[in-house]
């Protein structure tokens, strides 16, 4: 399998989705930040700012390609074709639409954000999250709306820099010279909040909401703790060696991924089965190869189990008829299976060898106790078993 061919490969859904990237970009930048002359980040702010200082004629889209391409194209040995394609897709887009929206659309301007008016706070907040889910959306599928990052990636090494603190530096230094050509301070504190909003954007979108927890857990009574997880959290568990550099103990460590939502039972769980495991637990970004998440009914299906379902009509139906009350959900066993009853070993006597038989014993079950064997089996309550009131 050419691994490289794979990796390459364009999507006609990534081009759509950077699509819709850039079109909510150019909208967050154009609608809300630029009629309030507020300033997103990166060559973005940069485009505007230059947009600002020159005749009119020069909009927005001209410097964003300006700006932004001959960085993507320096960068296309190093970030490889498929990120520079589809990065220069999406600022294109972007272009395009920043323009259709200054200077095709009929959008009345004259009262600043036709949405928000001369509200900068709000104009700040929502134009940060929307151009943020589009910056956000273009990196989800595989390339950059801002050449900042580009440029991060060929000088901050070469400076001394992470690329974090090259692309802050430069936001800085960005707002520091706009407010000081515009002689105002409240227009680089707000387009700061707006960068902050739009970093969480981002966030948001490229690990998402559910963002993943990994955890640690190293316990004597490891068989114990993973059993208790799995059939609480119905989580696949990895069990590891370990040793103690100290004690040179050898220990098993578990390693288990959840949700957020999951984490306080977690704990509750491992606490519960053995209170002086030691647990670590951590972000992780995503997640990808097999669900290691099983169902509860899993066993059933494997079974061949059928569970009847339950409707809140039978309920109602229950108190119109009182004979409905005593019926319960049950589970079928399948054609063949054998049944608690028949699966119980027979009870030995504790009659004397040589006590005689009499004639009222039957060494055979009675018509009543063959019919009893053959009912279905009752689930119990913890296959939930709706219980009379």
């Amino acid at each position: 399998m050419n691994v490289k061919a794979v990796k390459d490969k364009f999507r006609l859904s990534d081009f759509i989705m950077l699509t819709l990237a850039g079109i909510i970009n150019a909208i967050g930048v154009t609608v809300f930040l630029a009629p309030l002359r507020l300033f997103d980040s990166g060559l973005s702010g940069t485009a505007y700012l230059f947009n600002q200082l020159t005749p009119d004629w020069l909009g927005l889209w001209f410097f964003l390609i300006v700006l932004n391409f001959p960085f993507y194209i320096i960068g296309l040995k190093r970030m490889g074709k498929k990120f520079v394609c589809y990065s220069l897709w999406a600022i294109g887009i972007y272009s395009l639409f920043s323009f259709l929206i200054q200077s095709v659309f009929p959008i009345d301007w004259s009262g600043g954000s036709p949405i928000v008016g001369e509200d900068k706070l709000l104009a700040a907040i929502f134009g940060g999250l929307i151009s943020g889910i589009g910056s956000g959306l273009t990196i989800r599928y595989g390339g950059a709306i801002d050449g900042v990052e580009v440029m991060a990636v060929m000088f901050a090494k070469k400076i001394g820099m992470t690329v974090g603190t090259f692309i802050m530096s430069y936001n800085v230094i960005l707002y520091t010279v706009s407010a000081i050509i515009f002689k105002s301070w409240d227009i680089p504190l707000y387009s700061v909040l707006a960068y902050a909003v739009g970093l969480k954007a981002v966030d948001f979108i490229v690990d998402g909401l559910d963002k993943g927890k990994a955890a640690w857990i190293v316990s004597d009574k490891h068989e114990e703790v993973a059993k208790a997880l799995s059939d609480d959290l119905f989580r696949g568990i990895t069990v590891l060696d370990g040793m103690g550099y100290y004690s040179k103990a050898e220990k098993k460590v578990l390693y288990v991924v959840v949700n957020r939502f999951e984490i306080a039972k977690l704990k509750s769980i491992v606490k519960s089965v053995d209170p002086k495991a030691f647990v670590a637990i951590f972000d992780i970004s995503d997640t990808m190869g097999v669900n290691v998440r099983f169902k509860q009914n899993d066993y059933e299906k494997a079974a061949g189990i059928k569970r009847k379902r339950f409707r809140p009509v039978d309920k109602v139906l229950a108190l119109i008829d009182p004979a409905a009350k005593n019926k319960r959900r049950s589970v079928t066993p399948p054609q063949g299976a054998v049944t608690p009853a028949e699966a119980m070993p027979p009870q030995i006597s504790e009659e004397p060898k040589n006590t005689p038989v009499r004639e009222n014993d039957a060494t055979t079950p009675s018509c009543e106790e063959t019919k009893a064997e053959s009912l279905p089996v009752e689930a119990s309550g913890a296959d939930g078993e709706e219980k009379d009131n």
